[in-house]
């Protein structure tokens, strides 16, 4: 790719990103870039449409708890189509980019056709389980004012899990779900030490609130 399409691109998203919470910030672009452009060389994917559709996969978002906010992905993808048209990305690397923006979203439900849309969804995924994953859970639990965990059974070991009220619940709902739905090798692979470290702070986690208890 041309260094100054990358480079105008990238200040967009940074400057997209300057007001986003912690957990969906420039950073976490910056590591679903690089777990993308990773899995995409791994597995035979474009790793140009791969890792701008990363960049760009957070220039829109409704704010959490949005009656819409299962419709981010399709409105950032058309926030993305506008900036590539601006930069004058080819089509041959602006409509692919699209698609695998509005597919990606873990809310939205949808399975990418493309192998590039299937390895960002991938990448954005990875980014949400493991030491980061449990980072940004509690990072957004903050941010929707939801308390850490159930008192009375924080593991939900007697009830069903939700996430709308309690933040381990996410856990439980989401997260421990994600690495057997991840479409490539590479990336399933990459989940192993993730969902390891998940089940290994869930275990202190519960000793820690039942010495308290």
């Amino acid at each position: 790719m041309d260094a100054s399409l990358w480079e105008g691109l990238r200040a967009e998203a940074e400057l997209r990103a300057a007001a986003a919470d912690p957990a969906h910030d420039f950073s976490h672009v910056l590591r679903v870039v690089a777990s993308a452009r990773a899995i995409a060389l791994a597995e035979g994917a474009d790793v140009d449409i791969v890792t701008t559709a990363a960049l760009l996969h957070e220039l829109f978002n409704h704010p959490k708890g949005h009656p819409e906010s299962h419709l981010s992905g399709d409105v950032c993808a058309e926030h993305a189509r506008a900036l590539l048209a601006r930069e004058e990305a080819t089509p041959a690397l602006a409509d692919p980019v699209v698609d695998a923006i509005r597919t990606h979203a873990f809310s939205r439900g949808l399975t990418p056709t493309a192998l590039e849309g299937k390895v960002l969804q991938d990448a954005d995924r990875l980014d949400a389980i493991g030491a980061i994953g449990i980072a940004r859970c509690y990072a957004t639990c903050a941010t929707m004012k939801r308390p850490f965990y159930a008192p009375q059974d924080p593991m939900c070991r007697t009830r069903p899990p939700d996430d709308k009220l309690w933040g381990t619940d996410h856990f439980f709902t989401k997260l421990l779900r994600i690495p057997p739905q991840l479409h490539t090798p590479t990336a399933r692979a990459m989940a192993e030490t993730r969902a390891a470290a998940m089940r290994a702070f869930l275990e202190q986690l519960e000793r820690e609130i039942d010495a308290a208890s």
